[in-house]
């Protein structure tokens, strides 16, 4: 790849090369082909391709040269551009898709949390219980000698799946180790519940104001409980001893390897923090990003970075890596109960009001603000809201930004997760030409619990509201907001078009849409969200040849078994950078 030479404003390159992608384009004229030059490297035949092109949506074979896509058709039409150098590669009816990607996710995240303790529940994990979750810890404090006062902390608990259907309490975390600072984070990655050792070494007590957008949990008497929710769960993070170069390098290795596993070839670091920026950027420049990463800074970060650290935010990809906008959170979790809505919670977390909704980050004055600077420059803002509350105040910022920036427009603006949507929100998303990427395995992860606990059985069933966002012809992408869930696109996939629960019931049922929009929704819509269609999402000539080989064709199989769909070859480039069988995976801490 050149440096530098992808990212928005690219929809030049593909006519760039003159007669060449006209003479091939589909293969209907092979011998122009031949007479352009076009010999290709590798020619994939007698599969069944899903291309996600609407002008032609299947095909045999492809042909890809030069690290792109120079022809698409029948096989009798690609076979015959093959020339003395290409290698052919028999499909043998096995599916062919562009390659996944992703409409929102951390991987800079993932990659740091890569070697801690794993909290998670089936069927990713197996902590299922308080006492599960303590003898997690006390086995990995036995297992790694560390300084006194580091910082240990587990990753994923589920307040929602375990047998006491609680958060753990800071005696039973006090059990593990009275001296050793413990914490453990949340699924959701919006809560965390410490020890008095940890308290001590994060230097909160009664005293402690709230951090700005979070919250220190509290009893009758003020004093601490160790619960840290939202941007308190940060002071916890942030106390962790930093990997050496190498560590975090190859973290972020194994981490790729595991996208490139699941049929990624684009991941986002969906809000970048400045770890995750030295990292990124680091391997970049070392040429060690297989896939292409993009970033949006976190928005009390960004201004800095573009002045100082060399951030260019709507710049092109280099060596893999761009930036396509700036992050905002502007509410909590549902299932964690702090996302923000309208009507309160089916049951308010403990201690809480009855009337309890959650609530926001920002103040109104505050988010406005930061809209009207950023789209001001032009710059494409991703909010997180998965709550009603949170996305009107979203509406109102993106509104008041566009009468002051009327070319506001152009910059694509997103919500993130957008779980709790009403319908007249979905109109509002048309009017405004907002994106939502939707967190569609909820209906998996946590269906059950919105059902019964936090949302009611009637808002439930319209979480991730994909089908009446299609019907308004509202474009979307779908996500794993990894480290949250795992990145596995074959799983969002089957989530998406079955919403079944993990106790098997359909959540929604007028919601789910059909494995065609799916594979639009993992491939090209996220592709133009990212300022990208032009170069990616969809096997067109001229475009990357970003491609993934599965065992079966999602589109023609059973529906409940799309999730068992495997992923054998992902392609980058015209690369292959992961063979099933072939290629290892380090350490997979999530099921496949």
């Amino acid at each position: 790849m050149i440096a530098g030479s992808r990212g928005r404003g690219s929809l030049r390159l593909a006519p760039a090369a003159g007669g060449l992608f006209a003479a091939i384009a589909w293969a209907l004229s092979p011998l122009g082909a031949c007479a352009a030059g076009a010999e290709p490297d590798v020619i994939y035949l007698h599969g069944h391709v899903l291309t996600a092109d609407a002008a032609h949506p299947r095909a045999e074979a492809v042909a890809v040269g030069g690290g792109r896509i120079l022809a698409v058709g029948r096989d009798s039409a690609i076979a015959s551009l093959r020339g003395p150098h290409t290698q052919v590669v028999d499909l043998t009816g096995k599916t062919m898709t562009p390659g996944f990607v992703d409409g929102h996710s951390h991987i800079g995240d993932l990659a740091a949390i890569w070697r801690l303790v794993d909290l998670s529940p089936s069927p990713v994990g197996t902590i299922g219980s308080i006492a599960g979750l303590q003898q997690a810890m006390r086995t990995f404090l036995a297992d790694h000698a560390a300084p006194a006062d580091q910082m240990v902390i587990g990753i994923g608990y589920d307040d929602s799946l375990m047998s006491e259907r609680r958060h753990p309490n800071i005696a039973e975390l006090d059990a593990v180790s009275a001296h050793r600072p413990i914490c453990v984070v949340h699924v959701s990655g919006h809560l965390a519940r410490c020890n008095h050792a940890a308290l001590k070494r994060l230097s909160l007590d009664a005293s402690s104001p709230d951090p700005k957008g979070g919250r220190l949990g509290r009893d009758a008497a003020g004093q601490l409980t160790g619960a840290l929710d939202e941007q308190a769960v940060g002071l916890a993070l942030a106390a962790l001893p930093a990997p050496s170069p190498a560590e975090a390098a190859k973290a972020l290795d194994e981490v790729q390897t595991y996208y490139a596993s699941q049929g990624y070839t684009t991941a986002q670091d969906g809000q970048t923090s400045s770890p995750a920026l030295g990292l990124l950027q680091a391997a970049s420049a070392a040429g060690a990003l297989r896939l292409d990463v993009v970033a949006y800074p976190k928005w009390t970060l960004v201004d800095d970075w573009v002045a100082h650290r060399g951030v260019v935010i709507g710049g092109p990809y280099v060596n893999h890596l761009k930036f396509a906008g700036v992050k905002i959170s502007q509410d909590g979790s549902p299932q964690g109960k702090t996302a923000y809505l309208t009507k309160p919670y089916l049951h308010p977390p403990a201690g809480a009001a009855a009337d309890y909704r959650g609530y926001s980050t920002l103040s109104a004055e505050e988010l406005d603000g930061w809209y009207d600077r950023f789209m001001g420059r032009g710059w494409q803002v991703q909010t997180h809201c998965n709550g009603d509350a949170c996305i009107d105040m979203v509406l109102a910022a993106i509104s008041k930004a566009y009468a002051a920036h009327p070319d506001a427009r152009a910059t694509r603006p997103v919500i993130v997760h957008s779980q709790v949507t009403r319908q007249d929100q979905l109109a509002a998303y048309r009017r405004l030409g907002i994106f939502p990427t939707f967190f569609a395995e909820h209906t998996f992860y946590w269906g059950d619990w919105h059902r019964d606990e936090t949302l009611g059985r009637d808002r439930a069933a319209f979480i991730s509201p994909t089908a009446a966002a299609q019907k308004l012809g509202i474009d979307f992408s779908l996500h794993t907001d990894a480290p949250v869930v795992p990145p596995s696109a074959m799983h969002v996939w089957w989530s998406a078009v079955n919403r079944v629960t993990r106790s098997g019931r359909v959540l929604g049922p007028g919601q789910r849409i059909s494995p065609d929009t799916a594979l639009e929704a993992l491939t090209l819509w996220p592709a133009w969200q990212q300022f990208d269609e032009t170069i990616k999402g969809s096997i067109t000539p001229g475009k990357y040849a970003d491609l993934v080989i599965l065992d079966a064709d999602p589109t023609r199989i059973d529906p409940m078994k799309i999730k068992d769909v495997k992923v054998l070859t992902t392609i980058k480039d015209g690369v292959v950078i992961y063979q099933r069988g072939e290629t290892p995976v380090a350490r997979q801490p999530f099921a496949s």
